[in-house]
């Protein structure tokens, strides 16, 4: 994946990731994908973090509905979607190159069904074969002298770029599945899997057999996860009541709206606003 000048850090709109504002451990660079894989990835995420001896960082995510790979200094993995609240625990001092696949990625890498991969990850290696392990020593080469250069940040996007080329073009369910999560993503309204298939002209057997086979997901999750991302959003923002949210959300009463949240983050909605208010 060549470029004609060096990387830039790009921060997009990030609702997924429930930092505790409190956590200073770590950076994150991202970076969007070059030319010509917007169909097969969304973007790379690299932290680089320290964390004091003793402790330790979690990270909580409300992971979107795409596949992972990750690369770091002592492993290569392969991610399913984390169907509830994914937890990634730093300690010590050290790196990783993140990919976040598009929704039609997982389907072509593993050339399986995606839901044999849901709420689980894989060696790199099961996914790729040889490209995996070539990939994860060119990664680490890069990144091992000084994991924050932007240089190095190039070099391990330009070998993934490399090794992932092979699954270009995106056969046309890949770019169907990607403009159904795309759809859910971008619009608020969206609450019934009905109006999913009216978008697309899909039965609803039909709609579920397409997210079930590309994301090893439901319908119902692809809404759910947004309305709980945007829930978070909306709390760390602060200004409204948690009346207003649920009801903004589309929940039909603030206990509903309560019960979903808690559930999957493991706090209450109150307790995650206090959280970002101190």
């Amino acid at each position: 994946m060549k470029g004609d000048t060096g990387p830039r850090p790009w921060e997009p709109h990030e609702r997924a990731h429930l930092k505790d504002p409190r956590d200073a451990s770590h950076v994150i660079f991202r970076y969007p994908p070059d030319a010509g894989f917007e169909e097969l990835l969304r973007r790379f995420w690299i932290p680089v973090w320290s964390v004091p001896p003793g402790t330790a960082a979690p990270q909580k995510v409300l992971q979107y509905p795409v596949c992972l790979v990750v690369v770091s200094a002592h492993d290569a993995r392969f991610h399913g979607v984390a169907t509830g609240l994914s937890t990634t625990t730093l300690s010590g001092d050290g790196w990783a190159v993140g990919v976040m696949c598009a929704p039609a990625a997982g389907w072509l890498l593993t050339g399986t069904p995606v839901s044999g991969h849901t709420d689980r990850s894989v060696a790199l290696t099961d996914v790729l074969g040889d490209d995996g392990a070539r990939l994860a020593d060119r990664v680490r080469a890069a990144m091992g002298p000084d994991p924050a250069s932007p240089a190095a940040h190039r070099a391990a996007m330009d070998a993934v770029g490399e090794v992932l080329r092979r699954f270009l073009p995106v056969d046309p369910e890949g770019e169907l599945v990607n403009r159904v999560v795309g759809f859910v993503e971008a619009n608020s309204a969206v609450l019934r899997v009905a109006q999913v298939c009216a978008e697309f002209d899909l039965s609803e057997r039909a709609l579920q057999r397409l997210v079930q086979r590309r994301l090893g997901l439901t319908p119902k999750w692809l809404i759910q996860r947004r309305r709980l991302q945007e829930a978070a959003e909306r709390l760390r923002a602060g200004g409204t009541t948690l009346a207003e949210t649920a009801a903004v959300l589309g929940y039909a009463d603030q206990p509903h709206f309560h019960r979903d949240f808690a559930r999957v983050t493991g706090m209450t909605p109150g307790e995650f606003s206090a959280l970002h208010a101190r």
